[in-house]
């Protein structure tokens, strides 16, 4: 198919362009280049005749209607968001414009290509979202997050996605436009921008620097390697029914400070310091307002509608994680002046 996926310099975004062209998709990237973006993400395949670039904004609508007029593509998987919690508390509007704005004005740009097209039943927008968007989940492990768990966001991130996501079912139902969504549980793994949890601990431990954790550290994540994850969209893209909805999950639940220690053990083992631990560095920090106490998604309805599972655990994707990140410090080393990374965010109460 010809597909057109938003933010594919990003993180998630990345990996479904690689895994994407890799399946003999035609993959049209359109990405408006923000701080967390980045074009080494998919040098693996910029040179494929199977993979465009298009630097434009989802909130330029004009933008988009050319881009879809130039490459006529069957399915859209929509990735671009700013993303970042903590920037969202200390900066809204930016979370506003782009996440519900830019979500707006690529579902009437992809209306106005399916009509032209003849109304196609085979055409998808795929939105992939978060399983932010539900709430925070009581420390009760047997209680996880379902398609059909009420959304409770918590933070200007999650009710800018929750508000793209209510947006996205809205035109399927009122336009009958081939909508899915996903919502998934934390990322990670390589081409990780360096102001999320796990690359942060990773580049920060090996400088030398203290490793803070919020609060505790008790707060509880379900965590997925960010392949598994480019695995599973396209799955749902190629497979699923319009009008459905997924979670998808790595069915890793683990708290912040447990996700840490075992960095630091993985880092004394690959890299280790001449004096002391790199566990030593750790320092508790003030808690994030608002911060949700434990994500976990219940993913049985993909893997019993596709099979589909996590291929890897958290303790074995940490490995490759954190071996990415020891082997491309190049990568990431650029990196670091965007955005003021090191500086702490999301203190406004």
């Amino acid at each position: 198919m010809i597909l057109l996926v938003t933010g594919g310099a990003g993180f998630i975004g990345s990996a479904v362009v690689r895994h994407a062209v890799s399946r003999g998709h035609f993959v049209v990237n359109v990405d408006s280049l923000t701080y967390a973006a980045c074009l080494a993400n998919v040098d693996t395949v910029a040179g494929n005749p199977l993979y465009a670039f298009e630097h434009a904004n989802i909130q330029d609508r004009a933008a988009l209607d050319d881009i879809f007029e130039k490459y006529d593509p069957d399915a859209v998987m929509h990735l671009a968001a700013e993303s970042h919690v903590d920037r969202s508390i200390d900066g809204p509007e930016a979370f506003i414009k782009t996440n519900v704005g830019g979500t707006f004005n690529l579902l009437e740009a992809s209306r106005l290509h399916w009509a032209r097209k003849g109304k196609p039943r085979s055409f998808r927008f795929h939105h992939v979202s978060t399983d932010e968007v539900f709430g925070s989940l009581p420390r009760d492990r047997n209680v996880k997050f379902t398609e059909e768990t009420p959304y409770d966001p918590r933070s200007p991130y999650s009710a800018s996605k929750a508000s793209s996501d209510h947006l996205v079912r809205a035109w399927h139902e009122t336009y009958g436009l081939p909508t899915l969504i996903t919502n998934c549980s934390n990322n990670y793994g390589p081409f990780h921008f360096p102001e999320k949890l796990i690359p942060l601990i990773i580049i920060r431990a090996l400088s030398g620097q203290s490793l803070p954790i919020y609060g505790d550290g008790s707060n509880v994540r379900d965590w997925l390697y960010v392949e598994d994850h480019a695995d599973a969209l396209l799955t749902v893209l190629e497979q699923a029914q319009a009008g459905s909805s997924y979670n998808i999950g790595g069915s890793n639940e683990r708290t912040n400070l447990d996700i840490v220690n075992t960095i630091c053990a993985i880092l004394d083992a690959k890299r280790p310091k001449s004096i002391g631990l790199y566990g030593d560095q750790i320092t508790f920090v003030t808690d994030r307002p608002g911060h949700d106490a434990r994500y976990a998604i219940d993913a049985s309805r993909i893997r019993n509608a596709f099979g589909w599972k996590p291929s890897l655990t958290i303790e074995e994707g940490l490995q490759r994680t954190v071996q990415w990140y020891l082997d491309n410090e190049h990568w990431w080393r650029v990196l670091l002046d965007r955005g003021a990374v090191h500086e702490r965010r999301g203190v406004a109460a």
